[in-house]
């Protein structure tokens, strides 16, 4: 079977996260876009631009490991998406080695940890919760080693 096109994740991820909303009340799926395109600007490909738009998927609860399992995923991304999904009572450290010894999940983490420390965004949201956010992803950013380049 020939494996899912970029696009086909992109039209998947859209629809599976098409009721949801950000922290700010934003269509969820703009987060998506940027985590996809963050992962293309830092020389990701293909296989690692499925997993940025799928990579709240399984944690969201909008698609589940079955499906993840069966479908037609290069397994890189399958395994990226694994690694990237928070786990109910998961330490942050622990999350963070997850990513690091999975090849790719650091690199599309950088950039879902870059969209969601925007300056831009974290100001639609009221200043405690801008605060605490702007806290979890300084320590997770510390946690996998990326600088403020990554």
């Amino acid at each position: 079977m020939p494996l899912m096109t970029t696009a086909e994740v992109e039209t998947v991820a859209c629809a599976a996260h098409a009721a949801q909303q950000d922290k700010a009340g934003r269509p969820y799926t703009e987060h998506l876009r940027a985590v996809a395109e963050g992962v293309r600007a830092r020389g990701g490909g293909d296989e690692l631009v499925a997993a940025a738009w799928l990579h709240d998927a399984v944690e969201d609860g909008v698609l589940s490991e079955q499906w993840l399992e069966a479908a037609e995923l290069a397994q890189v991304t399958k395994d990226v998406v694994r690694a990237v999904t928070k786990r109910e009572g998961e330490p942050p450290q622990e999350y963070a080695r997850r990513i690091l010894a999975t090849p790719g999940a650091r690199l599309v983490k950088a950039a879902d940890l870059a969209h969601n420390a925007d300056p831009r965004r974290l100001a639609a949201l009221d200043a405690p919760t801008a605060e605490r956010l702007a806290r979890k992803y300084a320590a997770m950013r510390e946690y996998l080693g990326l600088t403020t380049e990554d």
